[in-house]
């Protein structure tokens, strides 16, 4: 947990060059297995430790932390990758990314880079160039994506936390499936200057760690406006570490049951997210249906805008360099080509719509509750999964109605780990109000007191630990 091991690093009982090199261990021992690092910064690491310690000055409230990033987002002196042949020739990043930056500034210390789908356009983290992120609870299995680096390496702890991205889902899928805790904020609190884009209507910077107070601290770190980034809101940062207590006596958690009863989801998924509603309840929270109008309408408008974004960032590499892109990455782009222009205006218009049924709805509640996928991720190499009516779906088709409506609107969603099914993680999804993402962080908080699922460890983690 970081706030123990920031206070133990404050106190001296451990060094910064001594946590560096536990993690670099671990890696050393267990990434072999999952393959969460893209590129591992050991002797920059283990330097900007010493340099730590040396400095008389105050120490930051991640004093010494070591963490890790996403492979889209920029790390000065280190190549970022985006998992593509595309970017095989890029030269290191000439500057850190803003929520680097504001790690640094906050003390921490930058283990490497992590495994993404291929620039970050996917929910496998499978792409060819340095190849797939495997699920530590079961290696023949997908981590999700893009994020999947993010959620094995907070999954098997070789990083005390890390940062992803999340455009439709690319913090959520990965954290649900790996177990973990992830937070996707509101649209605009952190900055997305020196992060590979792909989408500029949705892009977001959040925290992928163990626990809710892991991913307050972390996104403490890194919110707030960035004068480099116009599209960062200009709203006053919380103390999320402290925001996140308190309870939930009086919460009002609007229950999102079409998401519950859709033919997509696995019972055991629902019988394990309805356990932990009551869980909520039995802590004081109020539970109460919802009814959002045009939900089923908000995936397909955020899934087309983003079509057109991603196209117009890659438009010029795609006219250069279309060869160098994985099958499934370069089929999508291909086809947001296709997409007429006035789409994107009709979807602007669509999303406002959107936004305002979602604001209606959450007049009447405090945070929205549902689960995080419907489904158990499929094992590498298959894309489709089985239906409890025994048809099968494309995976990525099953996430959309559970993701893509929250990045539609923009809001915060805390993805918590909430069950087990065949093994396998189940996530409850927990979504707040624009900017409020330290009232679905202190739900988050309050379920993880009340239960034990996000300290079960993979058993590759317990077997290394033996």
């Amino acid at each position: 947990m970081i706030a123990a091991l920031a206070a133990r690093l404050k106190a001296g009982e451990l060094s910064p060059r001594e946590a560096v090199q536990s993690y670099l261990d671990r890696i050393e021992e267990l990434d072999g297995e999952i393959n969460s690092y893209i590129s591992v910064r050991a002797e920059e690491a283990l330097a900007e430790a010493d340099a730590l310690a040396a400095d008389p000055g105050p120490k930051g409230p991640l004093w010494g932390v070591p963490v890790a990033v996403k492979d889209v987002i920029d790390v000065a002196g280190t190549v970022t990758t985006a998992h593509s042949f595309v970017l095989e020739d890029a030269p290191p990043a000439a500057r850190d990314a803003c929520a680097v930056e504001r790690l640094r500034a906050a003390g921490a210390i930058l283990l490497g880079k992590l495994n993404t789908h291929e620039f970050a356009y996917g929910a496998f983290t499978i792409s060819p160039r340095f190849g797939p992120a495997r699920n530590p609870w079961s290696r023949d299995r997908i981590a999700g994506g893009s994020s999947g680096g993010s959620g094995t390496c907070a999954a098997a702890d070789l990083a005390a936390g890390t940062l992803g991205t999340d455009t439709a889902g690319s913090i959520r899928i990965p954290s649900c499936v790996n177990g973990v805790t992830g937070v996707r904020p509101t649209f605009g609190r952190v900055s997305n200057r020196g992060v590979v884009p792909v989408s500029w209507s949705f892009d977001t910077v959040g925290p992928v760690a163990r626990t809710a107070e892991d991913c307050a601290l972390l996104l403490e770190a890194i919110a707030g406006h960035d004068p480099g980034d116009p599209t960062t809101v200009a709203a006053p940062v919380p103390a999320y570490s402290r925001a996140i207590e308190g309870g939930v006596r009086g919460l009002r958690i609007g229950v999102v049951r079409p998401l519950l009863e859709s033919p997509l989801l696995d019972a055991r998924i629902g019988a394990a997210i309805e356990a932990a509603l009551r869980e909520l309840a039995a802590a004081g929270a109020t539970l109460a249906d919802v009814t959002i109008e045009h939900l089923e309408h908000f995936g397909p408008i955020q899934q087309t805008m983003q079509f057109v974004d991603a196209v117009e960032v890659h438009r010029e590499w795609l006219r250069t360099r279309l060869d160098r892109y994985g099958d499934d990455v370069r089929a999508r782009l291909l086809t947001g080509i296709f997409f007429p222009p006035n789409v994107y205006v009709l979807g602007q218009r669509a999303r406002r719509v959107a936004m305002a049924s979602f604001e209606r709805a959450m007049e009447q509640v405090d945070v929205l509750a549902a689960p995080t996928l419907p489904v158990l991720p499929p094992r590498i190499g298959e894309e489709t999964v089985e239906l409890p009516g025994g048809e099968q779906i494309l995976f990525r088709l099953t996430i959309i109605p559970y993701n893509s409506p929250w990045s539609c609107v923009g809001a915060p969603v805390v993805s918590v780990p909430a069950g087990f099914v065949d093994g396998l993680p189940v996530g409850l999804a927990i979504v707040g109000r624009r900017l409020e993402e330290a009232i679905a962080l202190r739900a988050a908080h309050t379920f993880q007191r009340a239960t034990d699922w996000h300290e079960r460890r993979p058993p590759l983690v317990a077997k290394a630990a033996a």
